[in-house]
Formats: C-alpha cells, structure tokens, sequence
C-alpha cells in the first residue's frame, strides 16, 4: 500500500474505530488546556497542571485531544507527585526554545509517569472495560501536568490567534479492577548521513506482576520509518521473540491495539527498535525539535494492583549501544549481548499492508 493509501484508510477509520464508553459507568468529564497562550518562536515546548481533588480517588477511562497538528506537534501528559512550577504555564523543553517572559522549570517534581500521549492528529482514546488509569488521593499522583510542543508557529503571527491545545478526561470515581500503566521504550543517539540506523533498547520485567500489554504508540520525527516492540523470553536455551505492535510512526501517532494475547512477567525483556533512515547530509542527533530526531515505544498495559514502578527504559542509542553488537569496537558496556534469535530485518524493520491493516480493524484486548 503506497502512504498515500495508508493514509486515506486512517482518515476513514479514525471516525469508526473508537469504542464507546460503558452506558452502565457513572462518569465525569475535566480538561487539562492550555490557557489561550502564544509561543513566541518555533520549537517552544509550554507545560500547565492542574492539581487533582486531595479526598478522592479518580479512575482515568479515556482521554479525548483537544489540538490539531497543524498547532501542536506533539503533547505529553504527566502524572505529577508535584508540577514542576507553580505558575500557570512555564517554558519546560531540555534544549529548547524558551518564552523569556515566563520561568523555565522541569515538567514534574518528585515521582512522575506518562500516562498519555499524542501527535499527527491521533483520535479519542478510550480504553477496555475495566481498565483505568487510578490517580489522586491513594496514589502519588497528585497533578496532571501537559506539555505541548509548538514546533511552528506561523498561526500565531497575525497577533490574535491564541492556542488552548490539551486533552479532556473522562474519569469514574468507581474502582476498577484493571490497573493502566505506560512503559515508555526510548534511546538517545546519533543517526550518520546518507545512512539506515537501528536505534535501540532493552529493559527486563523486574517486578513479580503479570502485565497485560492492550496498546502501543510510536513516535519519531521525520526520519523515522518503523518502530516495533517485542516481548523477548528465555525459554528452551534460547530467546523467543513476540511481537507487541509496530508501526509506520509518519502515520497519526495514536494508541494502536495489541493484537495478540502477549503477557510478560518477571525475568521477560521488552524490546524496541526504531528503523530510521536518513538522506541529509549532516549528522542528526537524538533531541527536543523536530530538527532532531526521536526514537520511542509506548506500551500501555494493565494488572493488577498497582502498575511497574519502571516507568521508562532508555539506552545510549547508536553507535553506542544495540540488543546484539559490539557497537564500533567498542566494549560490551554499552549493548545487549545477550539477545539473540533476533527477528530478521523483515519482521523488526518493516510493515506491509496487510499488518496495517490488523492494526486499523483490530480492538484494545482486556483478556
């Protein structure tokens, strides 16, 4: 299928494919949005929280993006212990462009987790029956902090136009019995000129938890052509790779089902690898602006009780750190290489249309 096919057939699905809400949940609906601001040049990476009621449990059911891609680039939502400043809005990109006219901070103080994200006009999210995010008063989530990234800015020029890009939540104050979490798969790296590049990482399940994988979402910047994540296991002398999801991250960059019935639990590695292919003539780096690059994997999960304390796991990324090589000669410091049988070039670096489209017609699991 050419991208221009690709695309055609999520412009038509992405109307069709969110899954209603339960009739039968007694539900609340509150928005994070950012409060009509104006970033002052491209690249401005802009953060607000809102502080959660202390006395009451919140069940977090769906998430519905207010932001078009044309505004934003990308956002990110933060489960906060504290937010990173007290003020309304505050600069809060590493590296980034800055408004001199407010204060820069961090996104969060204390513990924090991404438990949503969004770019290329990605749809509403809702998840399975039975899964929630749980946040406020028995949790250490006590904020939600969003972050939106304006990588252009020419809407804002005229001097009237003001962006409230953001999400609104629909959450239950009823318990549910499937606990969400987010693990986030990413590397730093380099990416040489005129070349392809696997950028990837690796962590092991630590915790005595059964996960549950429903969905996943990949993000990079231009150059990004597959990103895919993997359940690796020891089992029989050897390593059993399954594949979690993977996908074309140039594609609206929403929250794709797992197709298969993939658990992991203690001793299991998560794998991801991001194929990125360049044709520039200058050596691109890891970074904040869409100059840079990016390589990640979200895979949101469920389980029982209280999800992974691990809420990200990142690598060195290339040349210095891969699942299986001495990367340039150098030592095994800063690889894997323990991982073998890994997946051939095909299966790890590519997607046909017939793979898209299990993931286009496919639903979020709660098995």
């Amino acid at each position: 299928m050419t991208p221009c096919g690709q695309v055609t057939m999520l412009l038509f699905l992405l109307l069709a494919w969110v899954a209603p809400l339960r009739a039968d949940l007694s539900t609340h609906r509150v928005g994070l949005l950012m409060p009509r601001v104006v970033p002052p040049q491209p690249e401005t990476y802009f953060c607000t929280s809102l502080k959660l009621e202390e006395d009451k449990d919140l069940y977090v059911v769906s998430f519905e993006p207010n932001a078009t891609m044309e505004t934003a680039h990308h956002m990110l939502l933060y489960g906060c212990e504290l937010p990173g400043l007290t003020e309304a809005v505050w600069n809060c990109g590493d590296m980034a462009n800055r408004d001199p006219a407010k204060r820069t901070g961090p996104v969060c103080r204390g513990r924090s987790q991404v438990i949503y994200a969004w770019a290329k006009n990605a749809p509403k999210l809702v998840l399975p029956k039975g899964v929630a995010f749980h946040l406020g008063k028995n949790t250490d989530v006590k904020y939600l902090t969003l972050q939106v990234h304006y990588a252009d800015v020419s809407l804002f020029k005229d001097g009237k136009t003001k962006d409230d890009s953001g999400v609104f939540l629909t959450y239950t104050e009823t318990p549910q019995p499937k606990s969400a979490g987010v693990l986030l798969m990413g590397t730093g790296g380099y990416i040489f000129p005129y070349s392809q590049a696997h950028m990837e990482t690796a962590c092991d399940i630590a915790e005595d938890k059964l996960i549950h994988p429903f969905a996943f979402r990949t993000h990079t910047h231009a150059l990004g052509e597959v990103v895919s994540g993997w359940r690796v296991r020891y089992a029989g002398g050897q390593y059993q790779w399954t594949l979690i999801g993977k996908m074309n991250p140039q594609l609206p960059q929403m929250f794709y089902p797992v197709l298969d019935n993939v658990t992991l639990s203690r001793g299991d590695v998560v794998a991801a690898r991001c194929t990125m292919s360049s044709h520039r003539a200058r050596v691109t780096k890891v970074g904040a602006t869409a100059r840079d690059e990016m390589c990640n994997f979200y895979m949101m999960y469920w389980t029982e009780g209280t999800p992974l304390a691990r809420s990200s796991c990142f690598s060195w990324g290339p040349p210095f750190s891969y699942w299986h090589r001495l990367p340039m000669g150098l030592l095994r410091l800063f690889s894997y290489p323990w991982l073998s049988q890994i997946p051939d070039e095909n299966r790890a670096s590519t997607i046909d249309g017939e793979e898209l489209r299990s993931y286009l017609f496919g639903r979020m699991r709660n098995d």
